[in-house]
C-alpha cells in the first residue's frame, strides 16, 4: 500500500486526462467520428501508459499491482488499435471502446475491493469501475446511438470518471503524508553557562 500511496499523483494525472477528454467532447460536440476515435486513442494510450507504470512500480510491494498492469496493457492496446485502424467501421471501433470500458471497469472494481481495508475512499475507484462497465454495456446494447449522443455519453463518462480518480488520488496522498513528529522541548535548550567577571 505504501508504494501505491506514494504514486498518488499518477491517479490524479489519470483523472486530469479523463476530464480533459470529457471537456473536449463537450466543447467540440461537432467532432467527426474520425476525430473522436483519434481523441479516444490518445487518451487510452496515455492513460494506459500511466496505469502500466503504476503497476510496475507497485510490483513486489502490493498484491494488486497486476491489476493496474493489466489495465494499462488493455488501455495501450485500445489506443494503438484506434491509431492504427481509424478507418475501421464505426461499429467495430465502438465495440473496441465498449470492450475496453467493461474490462477496465471490472479491473477497477477488483482493485477497489482489495483496497477496502487500507483506505476509506475506495468507493471512488469502485464507482468509477461501475461507470466504465455501465458505459460498455450501454454501447453494446445501443451501438446505433447518434453521433452527438455518443460523443456526449462518452464525454459525461470521462468527466465523472476523472473526478473520481482525482478524489482517490488525493485520498492516497493523505495516506502517504507522515504524521509530523512532536517537537522536543528542553528547558535547558538555548541556555548558555553564564560567566561572571566580577
Amino acid at each position: 500500500m505504501m508504494s501505491l500511496s506514494q504514486n498518488w499523483w499518477m491517479m490524479i494525472l489519470r483523472g486530469v486526462l479523463a476530464i480533459m477528454f470529457g471537456v473536449a467532447a463537450f466543447v467540440w460536440p461537432g467532432l467527426t467520428w474520425f476525430s473522436l476515435v483519434i481523441l479516444f486513442g490518445a487518451y487510452a494510450l496515455v492513460d494506459g501508459v500511466i496505469a502500466l507504470a503504476a503497476g510496475l512500480q507497485n510490483a513486489g510491494d502490493s498484491p494488486r499491482w497486476w491489476v493496474f498492469l493489466l489495465e494499462g496493457i488493455i488501455g495501450i492496446g485500445a489506443g494503438i488499435t484506434a491509431f492504427l485502424w481509424p478507418g475501421l467501421t464505426a461499429y467495430v471501433l465502438l465495440m473496441v471502446i465498449a470492450s475496453w470500458a467493461i474490462i477496465t471497469g471490472i479491473l477497477e472494481i477488483a482493485a477497489a475491493i482489495r483496497l477496502r481495508r487500507e483506505i476509506t475512499n475506495e468507493w471512488a475507484l469502485a464507482f468509477g469501475g461501475l461507470l466504465s462497465v455501465g458505459l460498455g454495456v450501454l454501447l453494446f446494447m445501443r451501438p446505433v446511438l447518434g453521433g452527438l449522443a455518443l460523443v456526449w455519453t462518452i464525454g459525461a463518462y470521462a468527466l465523472l470518471f476523472g473526478v473520481l480518480l482525482i478524489a482517490l488520488g488525493f485520498r492516497l496522498r493523505s495516506v502517504n503524508v507522515p504524521a509530523r513528529p512532536a517537537r522536543k522541548t528542553s528547558k535547558t535548550r538555548n541556555m548558555r553557562p553564564s560567566t561572571s567577571t566580577r
